[in-house]
């Protein structure tokens, strides 16, 4: 108790008037009940206590008393524990419940006091509620001594404030000291998530990394010795169409690696910014990549691909734009390894709600040669049905009328 004491009396700040009263949490209503019902119990019984409201000089003291408590009472509830307003309507009801409990010392006014050395220990600073206490210790024993109260009665009820005030302490003490450990508990959790979000951060910089060392600089490399093999095949006479040719398909693998590395370093950059998915550059339209997809591949010349846009082309997510662009390169893709020289159709859609992209081919002739089949891991398809459901959308990759068809619907 002394080591409550002790650290009640630490200073303290006093609380403007906008601020509630000290101590964590709301009055629970269960507490609320019981007071006011111990309200109504000194409303009921201390008329019909002796001496009687009204009778003599006494009984009319013990009127006025219990009215003011009343209005005391009435007024600590409706200041809605704002501190200035509980303090002051507590202050009179100490007295007024100190001096009415002296009056009638043989009816149960004594609650009043009660009360109020409780609620001032649970919720109000260690000063305050001493005063309070000590307040109406003062009120009952001044009323008690001059209208003659027993002697165990000017003992037993002081000692009942007083115990009823540290029992309010120890109540404010325990919940302080849960709010304290869920404070602390909070802050755990946010320490933790924290120290989640950087080990995050930390596996993303590591996985950007990885794509420098070996994509990016493979990529790197390819372009170089694409670059010298064009420059050899140029120096050689040009009087064979094969020739051309091979410098044609030379001159597109370069350009496909060149945008490849563009392609891992945005990717890099992405997950070096937090990996939002937001490339640092300024993205292109999604109408604008594919129609560039489809050209390249419409410009080696053996597969005739046909674009189309439908509906209200309009800026969609970074995740969407990268899915569906991701999916036609897949499907045009694998359109050249299974069904070389079919034509194919690329079709975009804009609707309110979502956004998709339909590409189909025919079915090749069966025997009919495919020298890039067994290119692959075959797990591209695989990889954007996983890529499709992270984002919310669907993805459709089957043969239907004589066709291979690859339809992706994302929300957007």
């Amino acid at each position: 108790m002394l080591s409550t004491f002790s650290a009640r009396r630490a200073p303290r700040t006093c609380p403007p008037d906008d601020v509630r009263v000290t101590g964590p949490g709301q009055m629970p209503r269960a507490i609320e009940l019981i007071r006011t019902l111990v309200l109504v119990m000194v409303l009921v019984t201390v008329p019909f206590a002796t001496p009687h409201v009204g009778d003599g000089a006494q009984g009319i003291a013990i009127g006025v008393a219990l009215g003011v408590c009343v209005i005391a009472w009435i007024a600590w509830v409706r200041s809605e524990e704002r501190y200035p307003a509980v303090v002051v309507a507590l202050a009179v009801l100490a007295a007024a419940g100190g001096t009415l409990a002296g009056l009638s010392t043989f009816s149960t006014a004594v609650a009043i006091g009660c009360v109020v050395t409780s609620a001032a220990g649970s919720r109000l600073d260690f000063e305050v509620s001493a005063a309070l206490t000590l307040e109406t210790v003062a009120a009952f024993l001044i009323t008690g001594i001059a209208v003659g109260a027993p002697l165990g009665t000017l003992v037993g009820y002081p000692a009942a404030f007083l115990g009823l005030w540290a029992f309010g302490l120890t109540r404010r003490e325990y919940l302080l000291r849960a709010e304290q450990a869920e404070q602390a508990l909070e802050q755990a959790r946010r320490a933790h998530a924290a120290e989640t979000q950087a080990a995050a951060l930390a596996e993303r910089a590591r996985i950007a990394r990885e794509i420098h060392d070996v994509l990016a600089h493979s990529l790197a490399a390819v372009s170089v010795n694409l670059q010298a093999a064009e420059g050899l095949l140029g120096e050689l006479p040009g009087d064979r169409p094969e020739l051309a040719k091979a410098i044609e398909c030379v001159e597109r693998a370069g350009a496909f690696t060149r945008e490849g590395l563009a392609e891992a370093r945005r990717a890099i950059l992405a997950l070096r910014d937090g990996g939002d998915g937001v490339s640092a550059l300024a993205p292109r339209p999604l109408a604008e990549q594919l129609a560039d997809l489809a050209g390249q591949y419409r410009a080696d010349g053996d597969t005739p691909v046909e674009f189309t846009v439908t509906g209200d082309p309009r800026p969609v997510g970074a995740e969407v734009r990268l899915t569906v662009y991701r999916t036609a390169q897949e499907a045009l893709t694998n359109a050249r390894k299974h069904a070389p020289g079919q034509p194919v159709t690329v079709a975009l859609e804009f609707s309110p709600s979502q956004v998709t992209v339909d590409i189909r081919n025919p079915l090749p002739p069966a025997g009919a040669a495919r020298p890039l089949a067994g290119a692959g891991t075959g797990y591209g398809l695989v990889g954007l049905k996983e890529r499709a459901a992270l984002g919310g959308g669907s993805l459709i990759a089957r043969p239907t009328g004589g066709e291979w068809r690859v339809s992706l619907t994302m929300p957007a």
